[in-house]
């Protein structure tokens, strides 16, 4: 095994080598879900939305209920302690 200053050049080329190959994929995957965003757009979906919601459904019970009582909470206090009903 070759070292320079200490560091194991096989090693240290084979950790970096790997980083690359699943940055590779990384870009990959991200490409896939953005074609994904891009079909449900497509079809009528707000993409916005949908973004939220995958970001609600990775949360915890516990983070998500809290979250949505500080949004409540907040919306309570900005409007002068009433929240407007849905208009339909």
């Amino acid at each position: 095994m070759v070292q320079a200053g200490g560091v194991a050049g096989e090693q240290l080329r084979s950790y970096i080598e790997r980083i690359e190959r699943l940055e590779e994929e990384k870009k990959g995957i991200a490409e896939d879900i953005k074609e994904v965003y891009a079909g449900a757009k497509a079809v009528g979906f707000d993409v916005k939305i949908l973004r939220k919601v995958v970001a609600i459904r990775k949360m915890d019970q516990a983070d998500r209920q809290e979250q949505e009582a500080l949004l409540e909470v907040y919306l309570h206090a900005i409007e002068g302690g009433q929240i407007p009903e849905p208009t339909e």
